[in-house]
């Protein structure tokens, strides 16, 4: 640890309180119409920040969080990658596409292993996220995951899609489902037997995270292991007959479904199997992989787990190791500024809920699990409540704020981080009144968390990963429709120095993103950055 040790910044009085970093998760800068629910709502916090001396704006999407390209709108994982690395790393999509164009994927022990179970006459399952959101997954990968299954001659493939509806259009899923059971009704000639067998909408069967909820999970092993769950001739007519049933539904809140026919369910998981994943991002999928990998389970009856082959498109944990077997290397993050703290004994404090607390810790911290240094830094996770976001938008951003006062006013931290999960989750719903309250409550949390950090005579520096609120529904021909994806657009940044005096001033640093936070963090702290860091977004002004 002593080589990361960081040097001290010559000349510069660092503050007497802590360095205080505030990530409104999904709060990005839209336009200035009744289309950005931030905009629309009260937030004379976050005004008076954007007007303030020290402010500039992020890039969180695309190229500056290391995806494919600019088109690629950002998420909270790759965001908080950036922000605690320092540096831009090709993330999971990126990383697919290149073991895949470059035939990598198919050549490792995982593939393998597959192919193995395939030649003793198992089924291949895929499930995953089915659309081309680009955020957890993307129909084109496991497009080319089933070509390979043709053309290494895989007899009986199932397929189990889970439906989007939010990295996507709300009501999207017949898009992606219809093209999908007419190319393998095509393919099932010459004796290949490949078929739908399961799914469900993702907030409701299988992609749970962070233990929020292991019933979501539960109904995904139901579906797609067991064979229970509403049957229906071909997914479809599943999801079409839920929209005639409720005209407010939408794909993500879909309940799980079977495909079956007059033998019963078409594709329940048996042993011999294998069975793989196939969203590169990890966060909802890992509790999955954990219900058919570990042998001492108790978070639901499993009724049985059958012996299977079982693989991620990627690690989703690697130092949990989940799931053991994996066909992409994930990105190999060193260095995060957490360690370089750590080693230069900083202590450090980290608070959000449930829904967003993997991401101050384990992504902030390169996609690793626990402590750097358990001496140095303390993690809080405040339980989310289980209930749709839009029926409570306000979340637990008041019980955050007041873990957060008491860790400014203790003492003891010199660098805090916290989470509001709030315009992300609840801009997610793209329910309107909803969104506004999610954001009036940042910014009244906001606004108290200042006046402790002004009243410790600390820094505190205000931001978010990704845009989502700033965009409530999108038009044509007239119509608007909820626009529950994230955004392209750029975050907020500001600074608000409460040391009494001018200390730092902002640098005219090009294409500025997230990956310029860590540095910028490390200057306010009183440290010279790594010298591979994008550069950090202030210098100290000079004294005469």
């Amino acid at each position: 640890m002593d080589a990361l040790k960081l040097r001290s910044l010559e000349g510069y009085v660092p503050p007497e309180g802590p360095v205080v970093l505030v990530v409104m998760d999904g709060v990005g800068l839209g336009p200035a119409d009744d289309s950005n629910g931030v905009w629309l709502s009260h937030t004379p916090v976050l005004d008076g920040l954007i007007e303030g001396r020290l402010y500039t704006t992020l890039k969180a999407h695309g190229s500056a969080v290391g995806l494919p390209s600019d088109d690629d709108m950002g998420n909270s994982e790759v965001g908080h990658n950036a922000l605690g690395a320092g540096r831009i790393f090709a993330q999971g999509a990126s990383l697919v596409n290149d073991a895949i164009a470059s035939g990598r994927i198919f050549a490792g022990a995982a593939w393998s292993r597959v192919r193995e179970r395939a030649a003793s006459g198992g089924t291949v399952h895929f499930i995953g996220l089915f659309s081309d959101g680009n955020v957890h997954s993307h129909v084109d990968q496991f497009y080319a995951l089933l070509d390979r299954c043709v053309a290494e001659g895989f007899a009986k493939v199932r397929v189990h899609p889970l439906l989007d509806g939010r990295d996507v259009g709300p009501k999207t899923a017949l898009q992606y489902l219809h093209p999908l059971e007419a190319r393998l009704a095509e393919l099932s000639a010459e004796g290949r037997d490949y078929r739908v067998a399961s799914g469900g909408g993702r907030m409701i069967t299988t992609m749970d995270r962070y233990d929020a909820d292991w019933s979501i999970v539960e109904r995904g092993w139901k579906a797609h292991v067991l064979g229970e769950g509403r049957h229906f001739a071909s997914a479809s007519e599943a999801v079409q007959t839920y929209y005639d049933e409720d005209d407010g539904i939408t794909d993500q809140y879909m309940e799980s479904f079977v495909v079956a026919d007059e033998g019963g369910p078409v594709g329940t998981i048996e042993d011999g199997d294998a069975v793989l994943f196939f969203n590169f991002r990890g966060d909802r999928a890992i509790e999955i992989s954990r219900a058919f990998e570990e042998a001492e389970f108790s978070h639901f009856e499993r009724v049985r787990r059958p012996e299977v082959f079982y693989a991620g498109l990627m690690q989703y944990d690697g130092d949990a190791q989940i799931p053991r077997n994996f066909l992409v290397e994930p990105p190999q993050i060193d260095r995060t500024m957490s360690e370089y703290l750590c080693a230069t004994g900083v202590t450090s404090f980290a608070v959000a809920e449930t829904q967003k607390y993997g991401h101050v810790t384990y992504f902030w911290n390169g996609n690793n699990s626990g402590y750097i240094d358990e001496k140095l830094e303390r993690y809080v996770e405040v339980p989310s409540d289980v209930i749709p976001f839009d029926l409570k938008p306000w979340m637990k951003a008041y019980e955050i704020t007041e873990e957060a006062i008491a860790a400014v006013a203790g003492g003891e931290y010199r660098f805090i981080r916290l989470n509001y999960a709030n315009g992300d989750m609840v801009g997610h719903t793209g329910v309107d009144p909803a969104v506004r309250i999610a954001m009036e409550t940042v910014d009244l949390c906001l606004g108290r968390l200042l006046r402790a950090v002004e009243d410790a005579g600390g820094v505190a520096i205000v931001t978010a990963d990704h845009g989502n609120a700033d965009k409530l529904w999108t038009e044509k021909n007239g119509v608007r429709t909820p626009m529950v994806a994230h955004t392209t657009n750029a975050v907020p940044f500001a600074i608000r120095d409460f040391r009494g005096s001018d200390a730092v001033r902002m640098r005219d640093v090009s294409g500025a993103g997230l990956a310029n936070v860590a540095a910028t963090v490390i200057t306010l702290l009183g440290y010279e950055a790594p010298d591979d860091y994008e550069p950090s977004l202030v210098e100290p002004l000079k004294k005469a």
